[in-house]
């Protein structure tokens, strides 16, 4: 049975103090991010011995920062066995305090000169542009890179730029990355420099300084699996423990609806309607938001886990933490981390291991079994068919009837 708030709240050192009254705001919010008893009560007992320093060194709430926090860790550390949720446990309590006004705001954080300026451009993409959060943090990210490189923490010389720090930044990542980085790489400089020009701090527009990077459409294959390797990695998932049938349910959202990493990070619960065996797709990607039929294995997989596997939580996200705090899993970069698990599980060799993965196979697939482009584009909520069009390219019979027979071959 767990522990009432009452029982939690006996914990020596919060009888008295500046702290005391705090203590049921944060138990709440611990319990919301669905921690143990176990781990609330040792988070309260963390902050019993922060409370009797304040009271013995004379402090006040209003003298809580990251600085007065770590010297307190150093002091308290030594003294019993350290424990690693100690400085979350304390950062979390502050921001709790910083949000009632007790403890003063954190201080900024001393920005360099380059930073201060890529701050001013995604300021300008995202107020005077209207560009999604995505892609300023796409393109910024170049932008930092490309001035701390060239100015350093130093005074950022506009005037100083010339066409071959352009050319030589663009030369020396190109090289280390694959051809979409590098065309995102000199299309974020070809919006920063306009953006300079515009703005009125470079006389001269350097955008014709920036190399093109070759890019041809439809030049490449969708990478795909071959027949059964899908059905192959689905089976050989681990379904015997809570992470496992978590991750079988991902999954399945990835091969039989070809579900982008993002969209399953985002999906919520009242996406799902059971009652329509439909789900609501969230995204920013395509046609936008969209109605898919749920399928009957995925929805199976879903009710397990959401009946069985999910912890108990206050986050309204499907796919959440297997330990606390349960909030969202963080970015899509967990789902790639899932699916290379789950090929080398299965023993399944692929050039490519992220989650589009799935998404190609699902059209390859469709398009084996005799579904037409436009289909596929309905199913993987393509806005551009041109998008659509490179499944073509896998349909080797089809392309067969269209080859020109070679002068002088075989038969």
């Amino acid at each position: 049975m767990n522990p009432s708030f009452t029982e939690l709240n006996t914990v020596r050192g919060l009888d008295s103090g500046p702290l005391p009254r705090y203590v049921k705001a944060y138990i709440t919010l611990l319990q919301g991010q669905g921690y143990q008893p176990r781990t609330v009560r040792e988070h309260l007992c963390l902050i019993a011995n922060l409370n009797r320093w304040l009271v013995r060194t004379g402090r006040t709430p209003r003298d809580l920062n990251e600085s007065v926090v770590g010297r307190f860790l150093k002091r308290h550390l030594r003294r019993r066995k350290a424990w690693c949720g100690a400085l979350p446990a304390l950062c979390r309590l502050l921001g709790l305090l910083r949000a009632a006004g007790v403890a003063p705001p954190a201080k900024p954080i001393p920005r360099t000169a380059a930073q201060r300026w890529a701050d001013d451009y995604r300021r300008y993409l995202a107020e005077e542009r209207g560009v999604d959060g995505a892609t300023i943090y796409n393109y910024a990210r170049h932008i930092d890179r490309f001035l701390s490189e060239r100015f350093g923490a130093g005074t950022v010389a506009l005037s100083q730029l010339q066409a071959r720090d352009i050319t030589q930044f663009v030369k020396r990542h190109a090289r280390r990355h694959g051809g979409g980085y590098a065309l995102q790489m000199v299309t974020a400089l070809r919006s920063f420099l306009r953006f300079l020009h515009y703005r009125g701090h470079l006389t001269i527009d350097l955008t014709p300084a920036v190399p093109t990077v070759a890019h041809w459409r439809m030049a490449g294959l969708p990478k795909h699996l071959p027949v059964g390797a899908v059905e192959q990695v689905l089976n050989r998932c681990d379904r015997t423990t809570a992470v496992g049938r978590r991750n079988h349910a991902i999954l399945l959202l990835l091969a039989r609806l070809g579900l982008r990493a993002g969209e399953v990070i985002a999906l919520q619960l009242e996406d799902i309607d059971w009652e329509k065996a439909q789900l609501t797709v969230r995204s920013k990607k395509g046609q936008g938001w969209a109605q898919l039929p749920l399928p009957m294995d995925v929805g199976k997989a879903l009710a397990l886990y959401l009946r069985h596997d999910r912890p108990r939580c206050s986050s309204r996200h499907v796919f959440v933490r297997t330990v606390a705090p349960y909030v969202r899993l963080s970015h899509s970069a967990a789902i790639a981390v899932l699916v290379r698990k789950a090929l080398e599980n299965a023993g399944v060799q692929s050039a490519r291991k992220g989650s589009h993965l799935f998404r190609h196979s699902l059209a390859t697939e469709m398009l084996r079994q005799g579904a037409s482009l436009d289909e596929i584009g309905q199913v993987l909520r393509h806005k551009d068919p041109d998008t659509t069009a490179i499944y073509a390219k896998v349909d080797l019979e089809a392309l067969r009837r269209l080859a020109v027979a070679w002068p002088g071959g075989g038969r």
